[in-house]
Formats: structure tokens, sequence, C-alpha cells
């Protein structure tokens, strides 16, 4: 029998862009042989909409989009069409057929432990990571003291919340001038893809970036800027994982850049340079913190660990990503691709991890015996 696999994208989010091309990449290398697959699409207003079963490849992005009143074609023939359906989030329920939720979210209301508390609550498979993982690894200024426990390097960084900015906003600013030299990044603690992250390299340009960065949350992390290259690894697994090979960003223009949304997303001009060349006991450091904090964060299924390493080979740990980008072209299934394990083959791996976590935590006692 087929696994009935449901695709959840779209969301409340300032990602939502991002999500609906993860769906677009993930749908077109589903082997519909084996897998029912069942799109939702949540709108940036909230609302769940239904789409036909998928019964092939999709022709672009738009065809996602759709609403309750709108005729939506999810196949390549034209006649082939079918009413988007507003629902319940109840839908997500087994009825019997093996069932997988794949939520292809980024960002708050996908990535950050609250659409995985409902699967939990509803007892349902789910690929990634669960409630404590997202939610710790979504926000960077929690994640920071998980990793700082773990005794994993990670460059300086002073944490802010909006209050304080608005009433000490000359007493924070000297605090930071105190702890980090500029150039300082600054970005909302919960946001991923490069959302409202801003550089500053004086007290100008430091006080536009926190007014930025506080549009999209209330707590923000300002960070060391450090000359090193962005190197990047993935992990996959749940109790034992693994780690691919390393990764490394070249955006394109002089050092001061850095990787932000527009690099990622919009531009054709970014360097993935996978492979990269890495010193083998600095790679096997790489591995060992990566493999700590998928650990210490409790994650499962996988996580893309974000380096950063000097000239003089000082390794920074800067972040993990619970929900890295997913487009054959980004850079978590490239890592992938190039350790061996294909897009498709990564997919279906995930999905098979979801169902080995379900299954490991439904032996668990969960009632007292008389």
């Amino acid at each position: 029998m087929k696994t009935k696999l449901i695709l959840l994208y779209g969301g409340k989010s300032a990602e939502h862009e991002v999500s609906l091309q993860t769906a677009f990449s993930v749908i077109n290398a589903l082997d519909l042989e084996k897998f029912e697959a069942k799109p939702i699409y949540i709108t940036n207003d909230g609302e769940w909409i239904q789409g036909p079963l998928l019964s092939g490849k999709l022709d672009f992005v738009e065809q996602l989009r759709f609403s309750a009143t709108d005729t939506v074609r999810l196949a390549t023939t034209e006649s082939e069409k079918s009413e988007g359906e507003a629902i319940s989030p109840a839908v997500l329920e087994a009825d019997g057929q093996e069932t997988v939720v794949f939520p292809l979210l980024h960002g708050p209301n996908g990535e950050d432990g609250t659409v995985q508390g409902l699967f939990e609550v509803l007892n349902i498979p789910y690929v990634g990571n669960g409630v404590l993982a997202s939610s710790a690894a979504m926000d960077k200024i929690v994640m920071k003291k998980i990793f700082a426990d773990a005794g994993i390097p990670q460059v300086p960084a002073v944490a802010v919340r909006l209050i304080d900015w608005k009433n000490y906003q000359a007493e924070m600013i000297a605090e930071m001038e105190e702890v980090l030299t500029y150039p300082v990044f600054v970005k909302p603690a919960n946001l991923g893809s490069s959302v409202g992250i801003s550089k500053a390299t004086n007290k100008k340009e430091l006080a536009e970036a926190m007014a930025e960065a506080f549009l999209y949350d209330r707590r923000v992390v300002v960070e060391q800027g450090v000359v090193a290259r962005e190197i990047e690894m993935g992990v996959l697994g749940n109790d034992t994982p693994v780690c691919s090979v390393p990764g490394e960003i070249l955006p394109e223009g002089a050092v001061a850049t850095f990787y932000d949304y527009k690099a990622k997303y919009q531009d054709n001009n970014t360097a993935l340079i996978i492979p990269t060349e890495v010193e083998p006991e600095i790679l096997e450091q790489m591995k060992e913190y990566a493999v700590q904090a998928f650990l210490g964060l409790d994650a499962s299924g996988l996580v893309r660990a974000d380096f950063f390493l000097t000239e003089d080979n000082q390794l920074f740990l800067n972040e993990v990503n619970t929900m890295p980008g997913f487009t054959p072209y980004s850079m978590y299934p490239l890592l992938w691709q190039e350790t061996g394990l294909p897009y498709g083959a990564l997919i279906e791996r995930l999905v098979d991890l979801a169902k080995e976590r379900h299954a490991a935590k439904n032996a668990l006692k969960y009632r007292l015996e008389d």
C-alpha cells in the first residue's frame, strides 16, 4: 500500500514564499508509485486549503497558491481539475492508511514547534524535528545558550528585548559597543532565511538595523562579525545522526557581503562549493560539533549546521536550521547529493525517519499499571 503523504506548505510567516518554492520542488521529486500525495496550502491569513491528490508534476509554483473558491490544477493535463476546499487542521488525523505529514514550512508557525505540537496531539508521524528542537533552534537566543552549555564555540553576541531597546537605547548601544566591535550582524531571534538581518559598521547603522529587526520580532540578537569562510554541513538521522560532506557559500562581491535573503532566493550569482576543502582535523571537529548540536537539541530527521572558519582555523558554530532550504538547489539537499544520497532518495529517507521516530514514541508507556 502507498504511504499517504500530506504536504503542508505556505503558512503565516515572512517565509511564505520560500515555503512555496520548497513545496514545488518536493512535489516534483516525489515517486507517485510509492506515495499518495495530498497538498494542503496554508494561506498568509492562516486558512487551510486542501487540494486534490497529486497525479503528476507541476509546471510552476503559482499552481500551489489557491483559495477555496479557486479551480485548481495540480497535474500536467488541463482536464484534471479540482475545487480547493477550506478545511480544519483535524483533516491531518490518520484514517487507517499509513499517513505521514511533511511540513514544508519555514519560519514562525512552521518550524518553531507550533505546528509540530499539533502533529503530536493528533499522534501522527511527521517529517523533521519535534517540538523541543524546533522551538529551541528557531530562537537564536535559546539556541546559543544550549550550545554554550555543550561547550561549542560561538561568536560573541548580545541579546536585546524590544522593551529595553525602547526605554534604554543609548545604554543598550553602549553595552553592545563594549562587548562587540564593528561590524556586527543584527538578527531577529525567531526568523530564518536571513529575513530581517542587517550588517552594521557604525552606531547609526546599528540603530537602523535594530529598527529593521524589531519589525519581525520582539527579541533581537546582535552578533560579532568575523572574517571567515561560511561552511555548512548536513546532519541526518534520529538517535544516531550522520553528517554530510561540507559545503561553502561564496556570495559574489566583497568580503563585507553576507548570504542574505536576496542571495539565497533571488540572485543566481552565489557560488556553493560542494564539497569544499577543509583540513582533516577541522572537518572532524565540525562533525563533532554538528552532532553535539543535533543531540543537544534532541533533533530528529534533519538539521543543517552553519559554521564560521577563520583564516587561523578558529571554528565557530553560527547556528543550526531545523528546516533548511529544501529545493534541489539548496545547500542541504546538495550536500547530501554529493554525499551519495540524491534528492528523491533523501525525501524518502526523511519519511522513513518520521515513521521510525513515531513508532519509538508509541512504544513508550503512557499510563501506570494497576
